[in-house]
Protein backbone atom coordinates (compact mmCIF):
# COMPACT_ATOMS: atom_id res chain seq x y z
CA UNK A 1 0.00 0.00 0.00
CA UNK A 2 1.23 3.32 -0.67
CA UNK A 3 0.48 6.37 1.41
CA UNK A 4 -2.18 7.55 -0.92
CA UNK A 5 -3.71 4.55 -0.11
CA UNK A 6 -3.28 4.91 3.43
CA UNK A 7 -5.09 8.24 3.32
CA UNK A 8 -7.67 7.12 0.80
CA UNK A 9 -8.18 4.44 4.03
CA UNK A 10 -7.92 7.14 6.63
CA UNK A 11 -10.55 9.31 5.05
CA UNK A 12 -13.27 6.55 4.50
CA UNK A 13 -12.48 5.75 8.37
CA UNK A 14 -13.08 9.14 9.16
CA UNK A 15 -16.28 9.74 7.40
CA UNK A 16 -17.83 6.42 7.45
CA UNK A 17 -16.88 5.14 11.03
CA UNK A 18 -16.93 8.20 12.95
CA UNK A 19 -18.41 9.93 15.18
CA UNK A 20 -18.91 5.60 17.05
CA UNK A 21 -22.38 5.99 18.09
CA UNK A 22 -24.41 2.74 18.79
CA UNK A 23 -27.01 2.61 16.15
CA UNK A 24 -29.60 1.24 16.70
CA UNK A 25 -29.22 2.61 20.65
CA UNK A 26 -29.95 -0.19 23.09
CA UNK A 27 -32.42 0.10 25.55
CA UNK A 28 -31.37 2.76 28.09
CA UNK A 29 -28.57 4.29 26.01
CA UNK A 30 -28.97 8.26 25.31
CA UNK A 31 -27.22 10.34 23.09
CA UNK A 32 -26.71 13.73 24.06
CA UNK A 33 -24.94 16.57 21.57
CA UNK A 34 -22.07 19.28 22.48
CA UNK A 35 -21.31 21.18 19.65
CA UNK A 36 -19.23 19.06 17.53
CA UNK A 37 -19.30 16.08 20.45
CA UNK A 38 -21.71 13.51 21.15
CA UNK A 39 -22.08 11.93 24.78
CA UNK A 40 -23.44 8.28 25.11
CA UNK A 41 -24.68 7.81 28.60
CA UNK A 42 -25.75 4.22 29.61
CA UNK A 43 -23.74 1.80 27.11
CA UNK A 44 -20.97 0.65 29.09
CA UNK A 45 -19.38 0.95 32.18
CA UNK A 46 -18.32 4.19 31.63
CA UNK A 47 -19.62 7.32 29.22
CA UNK A 48 -18.39 7.62 25.85
CA UNK A 49 -17.48 10.84 24.33
CA UNK A 50 -17.22 11.07 20.70
CA UNK A 51 -16.93 13.01 17.24
CA UNK A 52 -15.73 12.64 13.28
CA UNK A 53 -13.67 16.61 13.78
CA UNK A 54 -13.67 19.34 16.39
CA UNK A 55 -14.67 21.90 13.63
CA UNK A 56 -12.08 23.99 14.50
CA UNK A 57 -12.51 24.33 18.00
CA UNK A 58 -8.75 25.45 19.81
CA UNK A 59 -7.69 27.16 22.82
CA UNK A 60 -9.94 28.54 25.34
CA UNK A 61 -13.13 27.00 22.91
CA UNK A 62 -11.77 23.85 23.45
CA UNK A 63 -10.42 24.04 26.85
CA UNK A 64 -14.09 25.05 27.42
CA UNK A 65 -16.01 21.93 25.64
CA UNK A 66 -13.62 19.57 27.66
CA UNK A 67 -14.80 21.32 31.03
CA UNK A 68 -17.85 21.31 30.11
CA UNK A 69 -17.90 16.97 29.99
CA UNK A 70 -16.04 17.13 33.02
CA UNK A 71 -19.07 18.89 35.09
CA UNK A 72 -21.04 16.34 33.38
CA UNK A 73 -19.46 13.26 34.44
CA UNK A 74 -18.40 14.74 37.92
CA UNK A 75 -22.30 15.24 38.51
CA UNK A 76 -22.61 11.88 37.06
CA UNK A 77 -20.24 10.58 39.77
CA UNK A 78 -19.19 8.54 36.71
CA UNK A 79 -15.67 8.09 34.70
CA UNK A 80 -15.98 8.75 30.65
CA UNK A 81 -14.18 7.73 28.05
CA UNK A 82 -12.33 10.68 25.37
CA UNK A 83 -11.43 8.83 22.52
CA UNK A 84 -9.07 10.91 20.51
CA UNK A 85 -7.68 10.18 16.94
CA UNK A 86 -3.51 10.65 15.99
CA UNK A 87 -4.06 12.92 13.38
CA UNK A 88 -7.13 14.90 15.21
CA UNK A 89 -6.55 18.66 15.42
CA UNK A 90 -5.52 20.66 17.23
CA UNK A 91 -2.18 19.08 17.89
CA UNK A 92 -2.49 19.95 21.86
CA UNK A 93 -5.73 18.04 22.12
CA UNK A 94 -3.75 15.60 24.35
CA UNK A 95 -2.58 17.79 26.54
CA UNK A 96 -5.84 20.11 27.41
CA UNK A 97 -7.38 16.66 27.92
CA UNK A 98 -4.55 16.15 30.66
CA UNK A 99 -4.91 19.47 31.77
CA UNK A 100 -8.29 19.06 32.58
CA UNK A 101 -8.01 15.41 34.36
CA UNK A 102 -8.36 13.03 31.94
CA UNK A 103 -5.55 10.32 31.99
CA UNK A 104 -4.71 8.51 28.84
CA UNK A 105 -4.69 4.50 28.29
CA UNK A 106 -2.24 2.71 26.42
CA UNK A 107 -1.99 3.93 22.76
CA UNK A 108 -3.72 1.57 20.19
CA UNK A 109 -3.39 1.60 16.37
CA UNK A 110 -6.17 2.00 13.69
CA UNK A 111 -5.60 -0.48 10.99
CA UNK A 112 -8.00 -0.54 7.85
CA UNK A 113 -8.01 -2.98 5.00
CA UNK A 114 -10.31 -5.21 2.65
CA UNK A 115 -12.21 -7.56 3.77
CA UNK A 116 -11.74 -10.07 0.75
CA UNK A 117 -8.26 -11.27 1.22
CA UNK A 118 -8.62 -11.87 4.99
CA UNK A 119 -11.86 -13.89 4.38
CA UNK A 120 -10.25 -16.07 1.93
CA UNK A 121 -7.75 -16.76 4.59
CA UNK A 122 -8.31 -20.45 5.99
CA UNK A 123 -5.96 -20.94 9.34
CA UNK A 124 -5.27 -24.08 10.28
CA UNK A 125 -6.71 -24.35 14.46
CA UNK A 126 -5.13 -26.35 16.96
CA UNK A 127 -6.25 -29.67 17.19
CA UNK A 128 -9.34 -29.40 19.38
CA UNK A 129 -9.83 -25.73 19.13
CA UNK A 130 -13.29 -24.73 17.32
CA UNK A 131 -14.98 -21.48 16.74
CA UNK A 132 -18.69 -21.02 17.75
CA UNK A 133 -20.87 -18.04 17.44
CA UNK A 134 -22.89 -17.36 20.90
CA UNK A 135 -25.37 -15.20 22.15
CA UNK A 136 -26.52 -16.22 25.22
CA UNK A 137 -25.76 -14.67 28.65
CA UNK A 138 -23.91 -17.92 30.13
CA UNK A 139 -21.24 -17.59 27.36
CA UNK A 140 -20.90 -14.25 27.36
CA UNK A 141 -20.14 -14.80 30.81
CA UNK A 142 -17.35 -17.07 30.36
CA UNK A 143 -15.78 -14.59 27.98
CA UNK A 144 -15.72 -11.68 30.20
CA UNK A 145 -14.11 -14.30 33.01
CA UNK A 146 -11.50 -15.25 30.14
CA UNK A 147 -10.82 -11.57 29.84
CA UNK A 148 -10.25 -11.22 33.53
CA UNK A 149 -7.87 -14.02 33.71
CA UNK A 150 -6.03 -12.19 30.95
CA UNK A 151 -6.00 -8.46 31.94
CA UNK A 152 -6.12 -8.80 36.03
CA UNK A 153 -9.23 -6.63 35.88
CA UNK A 154 -13.12 -6.36 35.75
CA UNK A 155 -14.83 -7.72 32.64
CA UNK A 156 -18.15 -7.73 34.03
CA UNK A 157 -19.69 -4.88 32.16
CA UNK A 158 -18.87 -6.45 29.00
CA UNK A 159 -22.10 -8.66 29.70
CA UNK A 160 -24.25 -6.25 30.10
CA UNK A 161 -23.05 -3.99 26.89
CA UNK A 162 -23.26 -6.69 24.34
CA UNK A 163 -26.72 -8.34 25.59
CA UNK A 164 -27.85 -4.73 24.92
CA UNK A 165 -26.22 -4.65 21.77
CA UNK A 166 -27.76 -8.10 20.97
CA UNK A 167 -31.19 -7.30 22.45
CA UNK A 168 -31.42 -3.71 20.27
CA UNK A 169 -30.64 -5.39 16.67
CA UNK A 170 -29.12 -9.10 16.71
CA UNK A 171 -27.85 -8.57 12.98
CA UNK A 172 -25.48 -5.80 13.80
CA UNK A 173 -23.42 -7.66 15.76
CA UNK A 174 -21.46 -11.33 16.01
CA UNK A 175 -19.83 -12.58 19.25
CA UNK A 176 -17.20 -15.68 17.98
CA UNK A 177 -15.49 -17.88 20.88
CA UNK A 178 -12.64 -19.88 20.30
CA UNK A 179 -13.23 -23.23 23.09
CA UNK A 180 -10.15 -25.49 23.55
CA UNK A 181 -13.01 -28.29 25.15
CA UNK A 182 -15.53 -26.78 27.49
CA UNK A 183 -12.75 -23.88 27.79
CA UNK A 184 -12.84 -20.36 26.52
CA UNK A 185 -9.37 -19.67 25.13
CA UNK A 186 -10.29 -16.64 23.20
CA UNK A 187 -13.15 -14.39 21.93
CA UNK A 188 -13.72 -11.40 19.42
CA UNK A 189 -16.55 -9.45 18.03
CA UNK A 190 -18.10 -7.97 14.92
CA UNK A 191 -20.12 -4.86 14.25
CA UNK A 192 -21.02 -4.20 10.73
CA UNK A 193 -21.62 -0.19 10.70
CA UNK A 194 -25.17 0.10 9.15
CA UNK A 195 -25.17 2.58 5.79
CA UNK A 196 -21.26 2.04 5.64
CA UNK A 197 -18.82 -0.42 3.82
CA UNK A 198 -17.01 -0.96 6.63
CA UNK A 199 -17.21 -3.78 9.63
CA UNK A 200 -14.89 -3.44 12.62
CA UNK A 201 -13.75 -5.90 14.81
CA UNK A 202 -13.46 -5.96 18.59
CA UNK A 203 -11.72 -8.65 21.14
CA UNK A 204 -9.70 -10.62 20.58
CA UNK A 205 -7.96 -11.84 23.87
CA UNK A 206 -6.64 -15.07 24.08
CA UNK A 207 -5.26 -16.87 27.44
CA UNK A 208 -1.37 -16.48 27.07
CA UNK A 209 -1.43 -20.60 27.01
CA UNK A 210 -2.62 -20.15 23.62
CA UNK A 211 -1.26 -17.45 21.86
CA UNK A 212 1.28 -18.26 18.74
CA UNK A 213 -1.35 -21.07 17.89
CA UNK A 214 -2.85 -19.50 15.14
CA UNK A 215 -6.36 -18.96 16.95
CA UNK A 216 -6.23 -15.08 16.88
CA UNK A 217 -5.65 -15.43 12.89
CA UNK A 218 -8.48 -18.07 12.85
CA UNK A 219 -11.02 -15.42 14.72
CA UNK A 220 -9.97 -12.60 12.19
CA UNK A 221 -10.84 -14.81 9.46
CA UNK A 222 -13.80 -16.17 10.91
CA UNK A 223 -15.37 -12.27 11.39
CA UNK A 224 -14.29 -11.66 7.60
CA UNK A 225 -16.27 -14.15 6.21
CA UNK A 226 -19.05 -13.26 7.92
CA UNK A 227 -18.42 -9.27 7.04
CA UNK A 228 -18.22 -10.43 3.37
CA UNK A 229 -21.26 -12.31 3.92
CA UNK A 230 -22.94 -8.83 4.65
CA UNK A 231 -21.58 -6.90 1.57
CA UNK A 232 -18.72 -5.20 3.58
CA UNK A 233 -15.68 -4.27 1.91
CA UNK A 234 -13.66 -2.69 4.67
CA UNK A 235 -12.46 -3.89 8.17
CA UNK A 236 -11.33 -1.57 10.82
CA UNK A 237 -9.19 -2.46 14.01
CA UNK A 238 -8.42 -0.77 16.82
CA UNK A 239 -5.33 -3.23 17.67
CA UNK A 240 -2.60 -3.67 20.53
CA UNK A 241 1.05 -4.08 19.69
CA UNK A 242 0.47 -7.73 19.85
CA UNK A 243 -2.19 -8.32 17.44
CA UNK A 244 -0.88 -4.91 14.53
CA UNK A 245 2.16 -7.12 12.75
CA UNK A 246 -0.52 -10.16 12.64
CA UNK A 247 -3.33 -7.67 11.31
CA UNK A 248 -0.69 -6.01 9.12
CA UNK A 249 0.51 -9.19 7.49
CA UNK A 250 -3.09 -10.02 6.78
CA UNK A 251 -3.85 -6.84 4.40
CA UNK A 252 -4.34 -3.90 7.01
CA UNK A 253 -2.48 -1.06 7.14
CA UNK A 254 -2.00 1.75 10.00
CA UNK A 255 -3.96 5.09 8.71
CA UNK A 256 -3.94 6.55 12.65
CA UNK A 257 -3.74 5.60 16.19
CA UNK A 258 -6.72 5.60 18.77
CA UNK A 259 -6.06 6.88 22.43
CA UNK A 260 -8.81 6.81 24.94
CA UNK A 261 -8.46 9.24 27.62
CA UNK A 262 -10.69 9.06 30.69
CA UNK A 263 -11.69 10.92 33.44
CA UNK A 264 -12.67 9.34 36.38
CA UNK A 265 -14.62 12.06 39.47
Amino acid sequence: MTDLDARGLRDAYDSQIRPELPDPLPDGVTVERDGPLFRVLGLDHRGFLTYRTLDGLAGAELDALIARQVEVFRDRGESVEWKAAGHDEPADLGERLRAAGFVPEDQETVVVGPVAPLAAAVPVLPEGVRLREVTSRADLERIAAMEEEVWHEDRSHLVIGLLREIEADPQSITIVVAEAGEMVISAGWIRYQRGTGFASLWGGSTLPQWRRKGVYRALVAHRARLAQQRGKALLQVDCSPDSRPILERLGLVAVTTATAYVYTP
